[in-house]
């Protein structure tokens, strides 16, 4: 590990001590966006993590990124996803736009997706809202139906080609463009503070220099950037979830006690062995995504299949892991102090944010059986 690295991971740490898990309840309670903690971790560097240095950034890869996206769920889901949301969108506009913006996204400019759309739903690959050239400009229509930070960050977008041949043509939109309207405030079951909400596009208009990469060229952005970037980082805030579930429930059994029989609920062999199952399917979860940030850093010719599984994988281990969890801690873990609960809300995002947990299980089949995925 590097200085640079480990300096930076440390601020993580520090920030997630310090400032998002003594704001996480709150966060989840008022459906608040963790702005104090997004502001630290800019301030940190620590949102240029994975921009390089000759912009100003830390010049750190995926496996740094999943570090910390894990440490931030451990404290808090939103947090943690809001940081995934924005590593998968800068990652397209450090290796597609002009430096200027990747100088400002180095420094801390909160940036998110703008891809899932109410006409393709999961189908993020194929949007159905159009760019219309016009002059130098270009008008956007769009109904995007989930943006994590859609209030607080500015958007990597996609749209159909202008009028170039295929699926989806790339564009960066800031979220004061005229014509951008965001829907209702977000009051989910979990990942309360994420800001996630829908956004209209109304004859917005945009530069046409503001398209990231070639007209109609966006799916590749879409598999080579953004796909394994998000995977990967979803599988660690799902990871980080388990983590503390498996401390706070362990917890919980070594400190209640049956006061008749003078012992814990540790005591029971039944308990153990749930706890046990707990430790197993985390470790396995994190074995899948070390496998995983091994086979894309060696580009392994299974890479894609990891990329594909460690999502599926790890986030519906997390609601198994959640579920027992919840069992462990009996009556008590429908209140809000012993700290699981929110866990277990939280852990159910990932199994139906796109691409879900039944399109990857679609894929996964199409790859071992030898089709094509698309």
């Amino acid at each position: 590990m590097t200085n640079n690295e480990s300096d930076l991971l440390a601020e993580v740490d520090r920030i997630a001590r310090d400032v998002v898990g003594p704001n996480a309840a709150k966060v989840d309670a008022e459906g608040a966006f963790p702005s104090a903690a997004i502001e630290a971790l800019a301030a940190a560097g620590v949102l240029g993590l994975t921009s390089a240095t000759e912009v100003g950034g830390a010049g750190l890869g995926l496996r740094q990124a999943a570090a910390a996206v894990e440490r931030l769920a451990r404290e808090c889901a939103s947090t943690a996803m809001i940081v995934t949301m924005h590593f998968s969108a800068a990652g397209v506009i450090e290796k597609l736009a002009p430096q200027a913006l990747r100088r400002e996204v180095a420094k801390g400019r909160l940036v998110t997706l703008a891809f899932s759309e109410a006409g393709s739903r999961s189908h993020f690959w194929a949007p159905t809202s159009t760019a219309t050239a016009d002059g130098a400009s270009v008008r956007l229509d769009a109904k995007k139906s989930w943006a994590t930070s859609a209030n607080h960050a500015d958007y990597v977008w996609s749209s159909k080609p202008v009028s170039a041949e295929g699926l989806s043509t790339i564009w960066f939109v800031p979220r004061a463009t005229a014509g951008i309207t965001t829907g209702p405030r977000f009051d989910g079951l979990g990942l309360r503070g994420n800001d996630s909400t829908s956004i209209t596009a109304s004859g917005a208009t945009i530069s046409e220099s503001s398209r990231l990469g070639v007209d109609g060229k966006g799916f590749d952005a879409m598999m080579g950037i953004v796909l394994p970037t998000f995977q990967v980082l979803s599988a660690a805030c799902s990871i980080g979830l388990m983590e503390t579930a498996v401390a706070r429930a362990a917890q919980h059994a070594a400190t209640t006690s049956f006061e008749h029989l003078g012992s814990p609920l540790r005591d029971l062999p039944t308990i153990r062995a749930y706890l046990a199952r707990m430790r197993v399917q985390t470790d396995m979860a994190k074995g899948l995504l070390a496998d995983t940030l091994e086979a894309i850093e060696r580009a392994r010719p299974d890479a894609m299949l990891r990329v594909l599984e460690v999502k599926a994988g790890a986030g519906e281990t997390a609601t198994n892991v959640l579920d027992i969890a919840m069992r462990v801690s009996g009556g008590a873990a429908f209140r809000k102090e012993v700290g699981v609960e929110r866990l277990f809300r939280d852990a159910r995002a990932a199994t139906v944010m796109a691409p879900t947990t039944d399109v990857l299980y679609d894929f996964i089949g199409k790859a071992v059986t030898g089709m094509d995925l698309f």
